[in-house]
């Protein structure tokens, strides 16, 4: 569906254009943006090798089993369902770790990881669970003490003070995660059957 969204957006680009007369602006357009998305991602390259290496030594030296604990007593309530040595709570905690870290790149995997293990004890193959759902919800809006990509979008663009934004982002991060916890709570309650009047 996304493939025909875009699609959309580029024939009516192009359509635009031609009946304005400025199809070579669309042209330069397309050049300008090819060279600008190289020049991001190996500007991206050299910050993800940084933090990726930073994480792998914080894993070495034990930090992120430490905030895997921090965040289990947390992660064993907002997954009741998911049994407590299973191993998609490992993969939970280590996607949630990286994402507050700001390594969206780093926790994809462990992210794909979990819903897998996720998925088989899912009752129902056709629909995801409620664990899933959850999953989903805090892997979309995770608090993040430090967005890496943004500012290495930033310092790509020569920006005076590329880290000035990581308290905004924290500070809309806590807003989006918690939003994201409430509405996930309240579906879950709207899906659970109502219980039989007693009488």
């Amino acid at each position: 569906m996304v493939n025909w969204i875009w699609l959309f957006f580029i024939v009516v680009g192009f359509l635009v254009a031609a009946i304005n007369g400025d199809i070579e602006l669309v042209t330069q357009a397309a050049f300008d943006g090819a060279k600008n998305g190289v020049t991001v991602c190996f500007g991206l390259i050299s910050v993800l090798v940084f933090w990726m290496g930073m994480m792998r030594i914080a894993e070495d030296a034990g930090i992120l089993q430490k905030l895997a604990r921090l965040l289990q007593p947390a992660v064993r309530f907002l997954f009741p369902s998911v049994p407590k040595n299973h191993p998609a709570i490992g993969y939970i905690m280590s996607n949630m770790s990286a994402n507050i870290l700001g390594l969206g790149n780093a926790a994809t995997p462990m992210g794909i990881k979990a819903m897998q293990e996720l998925q088989k004890l899912n009752p129902n193959k056709d629909e995801a669970s409620t664990a899933m759902a959850t999953l989903l919800a805090l892997n979309t809006s995770s608090i993040t003490l430090i967005p890496t990509t943004l500012i290495a979008i930033r310092m790509n663009f020569n920006s005076m003070n590329p880290a000035e934004i990581v308290g905004t982002t924290l500070i809309a991060t806590i807003i989006s995660t918690t939003a994201a916890i409430f509405v996930d709570r309240w579906y879950r309650r709207s899906r659970s059957p109502i219980p039989p009047l007693k009488g």
